[in-house]
């Protein structure tokens, strides 16, 4: 059992502890991370030991102050809050505004090859980087923000805004990260822009995931699922919440005798750098119970990552039952389940 997805994803892969001369990068304001921290060797996922909380730098040079978040936000629903600034030096912007922006950050896995005039390998080498784009920006007309501080000079509002209307929620995927921060940006001509950021974390909605807008596997919603005369049943009802515990009982006349028998909590993760099959929870179980019928409860991760099909990844959960069968291939009966 693991207490962090996240901690599971490095787990899985090699260590990472970054590569001289290599490094990744992110778009503003999501750019905190220094970009040594966004590469490592192949086979390592550099981006699960960074925190989401780390990725937005709150402030400019010419700006002292926060905003703050009434939280949860959930897709759909409104985004409130408090800004406070305090100008460091005199700034005079063209315009300044409030954007929500949201990005998705992902490894890759990169490659070179060095070749002599035969055109023969001489070297190559291989590592993983990160990189992102945004894929939402939404500027808001409220609150209005003050074009012109003079050094000294304070402003601060309360806001209410709107959430994401259809998500993606945030999501830390280990290999993966689709965040959204709110930023307050002063755009300054011929020069660098001023700003007050912070991170958003924005929940999934739960009567926006079971509207069927998301594209879920069979089953992710149901109490209970059958394959062949294999039955996994769970409660509470899915969606379940990351951070809580989950009932499964298996119910599998057919599971036959063997060598021991496994329940286990896998996650796959598509994007660009794939996970799959990252164990979550194992536990040993004697075969004969699941022909009879056993309840094992099983932890969620707090930071498990939604279930999500959105931007090009996706995040999908399995509960398999197996059998480990001597000289034989296991038999193994699996379903879906959704997570929040």
């Amino acid at each position: 059992m693991v207490d962090s997805f996240r901690a599971a994803v490095i787990a899985s892969g090699a260590q990472s502890y970054g590569m001289y001369g290599k490094s990744g990068s992110a778009p503003t304001p999501f750019d905190a991370v220094d970009g040594a921290r966004l590469a490592g060797p192949q086979g390592s996922h550099p981006l699960a030991s960074i925190d989401m909380r780390e990725l937005v730098r709150s402030s400019s040079d010419g700006l002292d102050g926060e905003i703050t978040i009434n939280e949860p936000v959930r897709i759909g629903e409104a985004l409130a809050g408090h800004l406070r600034v305090t100008a460091r030096k005199d700034i005079n912007a063209r315009a300044a505004n409030v954007r929500l922006v949201g990005v998705l950050l992902a490894e890759h896995q990169q490659s070179r090859e060095e070749r002599n005039s035969k055109g023969e390998v001489v070297s190559s080498e291989q590592w993983v980087d990160v990189s992102g784009s945004l894929i939402e920006e939404l500027p808001f007309t409220e609150p209005m923000l003050p074009a012109v501080l003079t050094a000294g000079q304070s402003f601060e509002t309360d806001f209410t805004l709107p959430a994401p209307r259809l998500g993606p929620p945030s999501a830390h995927m280990g290999s993966a990260v689709l965040a959204w921060a709110l930023d307050a940006r002063w755009d300054i001509s011929m020069g660098g822009d001023e700003r007050v950021s912070t991170l958003v974390d924005v929940k999934q909605n739960i009567d926006y995931l079971r509207s069927g807008a998301v594209t879920l596997e069979q089953g992710a919603l149901f109490d209970a699922w059958s394959v062949g005369d294999g039955t996994i049943a769970v409660n509470p009802l899915p969606p379940i919440v990351a951070g809580s515990e989950l009932d499964v009982t298996v119910t599998w006349p057919g599971a036959g005798a063997g060598r021991g028998g496994r329940l286990e909590l896998q996650a796959d993760v598509k994007a660009p750098n794939e996970l799959k099959g990252v164990v979550l929870y194992s536990a040993v179980v004697d075969p004969s119970l699941f022909r009879g019928g056993t309840t094992i409860r099983i932890p969620i991760p707090a930071d498990a990552p939604p279930t999500l099909n959105d931007k090009g990844v996706t995040v999908n959960y399995r509960i398999r039952a197996l059998v480990d069968r001597k000289l034989r291939s296991d038999l193994a009966v699996e379903r879906s389940v959704a997570v929040m």
